[in-house]
């Protein structure tokens, strides 16, 4: 499939900001977290920025932006629309347990429901996101039981980074981010790993001979292009990375976005405040830029059964 720029952007910004938001929420509504103004304007603030941001980039993926607003109503049978029911009604809670945090300095009552209600909504939005390409039966790299809990524990990893990086400046919470941080980012590689070797020897779900009705007579293969010049068919969903080009980017998202950030994380647990700023700094640059290749190669390495009506043996 074609990656496009904003559907990279959206789901990985929302994804941070969703995850962000979830850890904010159940750690201020236990009491682990205090509320700490600097903190929660900071922490909320970015947050819901990132999540706007993400929307946004959704929004202008649509051939017709203006139209935006009907995505939400085909609630019962779309996973789009679903979850952009579930990420508008996540803002009234977080606002109110925000403004609880910040303003008030509370986050126990009524202010906790609120919290435990958008940790819930913002749980629930990422597992739509993921269910929108999880769903999609003609594409065998995203129909399966990997997507959901990949974008589940990548929003998990880059939250809590994020996470790790605000207390480290407000001198809140360290030791606690980098507890949650460590098992973040191991359970995003793990479960990425693990796709990757899923997607890479899975079975294929239909060849060319599937495709046109002649496998009772054996291979089936294409004689000649259905086309002289390439169709929107071909251009969004028969994009193709080389498998050398796809290692080395897998690569890449484990040293640099999981490996790296990791031992920052451990080393600033042990080092001074100004020392561990910089160095959790790093970490957040090289989790969002491993989620940045990740959701990449998600796009590009997908392929749709209609290519089989173009040349491709299987799929």
């Amino acid at each position: 499939m074609h990656p496009a720029a904003s559907v990279i952007l959206f789901t990985v910004t929302s994804g941070m900001g969703y995850g962000l938001l979830a850890l904010l929420a159940v750690l201020g509504s236990l009491g682990v977290l205090p509320p700490d103004p600097g903190l929660g304007l900071a922490g909320f603030g970015t947050a819901l920025t990132l999540i706007t941001v993400g929307l946004l980039a959704s929004a202008f993926h649509l051939g017709h932006p203006e139209r935006a607003w009907r995505a939400v109503s085909q609630w019962r049978t779309s996973w789009l629309s679903r979850e952009g029911m579930l990420a508008i009604s996540t803002y009234p809670p977080a606002l109110l347990f925000a403004g609880g945090w910040i303003l008030a300095g509370r986050t126990d009552g009524g202010y906790a429901l609120a919290g435990w209600l958008t940790a819930l909504l913002a749980a629930l939005t990422v597992s739509c996101t993921a269910m929108i390409y999880a769903s999609l039966k003609p594409i065998p790299q995203w129909h399966n039981r990997w997507v959901l809990p990949g974008y589940m524990a990548m929003g998990l990893a880059t939250g809590a980074v994020s996470l790790a990086l605000l207390a480290s400046v407000f001198g809140i919470g360290r030791g606690l981010a980098g507890v949650i941080t460590v098992p973040g980012l191991i359970l995003a590689a793990l479960i990425k790993l693990t796709y990757w070797r899923y997607i890479d020897n899975a079975a294929p779900i239909a060849t060319a001979a599937d495709a046109t009705g002649l496998g009772a007579l054996g291979q089936a293969r294409l004689l000649e292009r259905p086309h002289t010049e390439e169709n929107y068919l071909q251009k969004e969903m028969g994009f193709r990375v080389a498998r050398k080009h796809a290692r080395r980017l897998r690569r890449l998202v484990l040293v640099g976005g999981f490996g790296l950030p990791l031992v920052f994380v451990l080393l600033a647990s042990f080092l001074p405040a100004a020392v561990s700023v910089g160095l959790l700094a790093l970490a957040f640059a090289g989790t969002a830029l491993g989620a940045l290749v990740e959701r990449w190669l998600f796009f590009a390495q997908a392929r749709h059964t209609v290519m089989l009506y173009y040349g491709a043996a299987a799929v």
